[in-house]
This record gives C-alpha cells, structure tokens and sequence, in this order.
C-alpha cells in the first residue's frame, strides 16, 4: 500500500480533467521533511469519505505540496456491522491507545460517556488531539471513514436515546450475565456497545440498561481495564 495522506477538504476528481488538491499542515510536513518527497512521486489519497485516490506529487515548497489526482477507488474497509462504542474515557495515554485500536478495529464512532464513576472527561483540545489520532490511525490501517468521536453523553440520557436497535450490549457482571454469543448480533446492521468505567457501572446505572433492553455481557472473572474490555467485546462483536 501507497503511503497514505489526508485531505481535510473533499478530494475534486473529473475522471478525464486533471484536479489538482494541496496538502498543508501535519500531512504537508510529513511529506516534505520526513518523507523528503520530491515531484513526480505517487501517493494515496483519502478524505474521509470512503474512497481513496492515487496522485502524484507536482509541486513541493516547505509547507505546501500540490498534487495532481489520478484516479478514484471505493474502496471499503468497513466492519459489515455499523459499531457505536459508548466508553467513559481512559485517562492519560490510555485515551489515544484506545482511540488508535478502535480506529484499527472498524468502530464507526465513540460515544464518550458521563457515569457516576468516570474520572475524566477530554477538554476541547484533548478531543482534537484525538481526532488526530484518529487520522494517524486511519492512515496506517487503510480505512477510508474516519471514526467519528461525538461530544460527551450522559449514561442516563444515552440509554433513554437508544431504545430501538436490538443489539445493545453492556459489558457487565451481574446475576443474569452470559458470555457472548453471536446470536446476540445475529444479522443486525447495527450495534451499541457500553464499557463502564474503572470502578464499573453503578447498580442503579445497570438497573437502567438492563430495563431498557440492554444485554450484560460477562467477559470473565478478571477485572479489565476500560481499553481492554472495548478492545475484547468490539473483537467479539467482529469476528462474530
């Protein structure tokens, strides 16, 4: 695989016109002092909109590149299942850890949760460094869709939202857990999947959930870290 850069715009493509696109910024920078790529070298594009696009470099100055696009690919590298993941954030280098695995893994957004017990909530600049992550991770794995990290959510109001799909599934150790089983997933299109956070959820938080129709799910006796337990369900829910 080429290597692979971002365009934060929409990439312009007209089959027989030449389109031209330019890369600024972290992307330009890797290219130019890192790669020390010079004009007439090809590349792989992408925008985050599902297809990826050969170009060749044209034109480089210290913090620009100009690129001519070549051609278009769909290329889907998607999960067949659309995966929610609902997770208090980790704290410290946790947070992009988790963040790069589930880019890597094919969840399509991250629903970052406000339980009883959660002891961090990203401030604005910690979610655009995410976002970066994202990106960085996006770039290595070949995925053509950016994960979407949403705003904070309350567990309360994010369980009162989310009533209608059939698979949602609460990782959780309580009296009626079972162990995954596929059936859970069956052929459902769509899935929600809720880690709590390093102290678990709250009795009265699992007394929600599980009212509402959310499934616990027991994933062994040992006590998971909030990125290993979403990095095991989300597996679980994918090779399914």
């Amino acid at each position: 695989m080429a290597d692979r850069y971002f365009v934060q715009d929409p990439i312009p493509f007209g089959g027989t016109t030449e389109q031209r696109v330019f890369l600024a910024g972290q992307e330009a920078h890797h290219l130019v002092h890192v790669m020390r790529v010079r004009p007439g070298v090809d590349v792989t594009l992408f925008d985050g909109s599902g297809a990826e696009f050969s170009a060749r470099v044209e034109q480089v100055d210290r913090r620009e590149v100009q690129l001519v696009v070549l051609s278009r690919q769909q290329i889907d590298r998607e999960l067949p299942l659309d995966v929610t993941l609902a997770v208090p954030i980790p704290k410290g280098d946790r947070q992009r850890w988790l963040i790069e695995k589930a880019t890597e893994l094919g969840i399509a957004r991250i629903v970052p949760l406000q339980t009883a017990r959660a002891v961090a909530q990203p401030a604005p600049r910690a979610l655009a460094r995410l976002r970066r992550t994202v990106i960085e991770a996006s770039k290595q794995s070949g995925r053509n869709r950016l994960m979407e990290i949403t705003s904070s959510q309350d567990w309360a109001d994010f369980v009162n939202e989310n009533t209608d799909l059939p698979c949602r599934l609460l990782a959780h150790q309580v009296g009626k857990s079972r162990g995954f089983d596929p059936s859970l997933v069956g052929d459902a299109r769509r899935a929600i999947l809720a880690i709590g956070p390093e102290g678990g959820f709250t009795d009265e938080e699992v007394w929600r959930a599980t009212t509402a129709g959310w499934q616990p799910i027991d994933l062994g006796p040992r006590i998971l870290r909030i990125e290993t337990a979403a990095v095991l369900l989300t597996a679980m829910v994918a090779i399914r």
